[in-house]
């Protein structure tokens, strides 16, 4: 039986993972979508600010006490113009993917906050369609100036 479990600080993920290995999870099971895992470790321990404004989240789903899926949210601090709400990382295990587990993480998400919820993916990306399926809707196309 599959187990979701949401954590908001680094004690509570350790009885689960460590954040070095959650973001070793979140970056290989991302291939070929991944960010660095210096960048996944800086919006986990964001997760977990305690500055107004700040935090957010981590869910990870859990088979045997094996990590299969896991997702990262951040709170912008910023709804009065962009959604609060941003799903940065979601990551289902490839032997897992198909089973309903990033649904089922999308749906704890969506519970589990107020307001609109922000994610960005790549057009070609799989995962769109079940985000679209969820009830995301591409409403900007984002544009960047991209610096080094």
């Amino acid at each position: 039986m599959i187990e979701y479990t949401l954590i908001h600080d680094a004690i509570s993920l350790a009885n689960y993972i460590s954040i070095e290995a959650l973001a070793d999870f979140i970056h290989y099971q991302s291939i070929p979508y991944e960010d660095t895992k210096q960048a996944i470790i800086k919006a986990i321990e964001y997760s977990f600010s305690k500055d107004v404004g700040k935090g957010g989240f981590i869910i990870v789903a859990m088979d045997n006490r094996e990590v299969i899926g896991a997702s990262v949210v951040n709170y912008s601090g910023m709804d009065l113009y962009i959604p609060n709400v941003f799903l940065v990382y979601i990551a289902v295990s490839e032997d897992h993917r198909g089973q309903g587990i990033g649904s089922s993480i999308i749906r704890k998400i969506i519970e589990n906050c107020k307001g609109s919820i922000a994610l960005h993916v790549e057009y070609n990306n799989p995962a769109r369609s079940l985000y679209e399926r969820l009830g995301f809707v591409s409403k900007y196309a984002e544009m960047r100036l991209e610096r080094s």
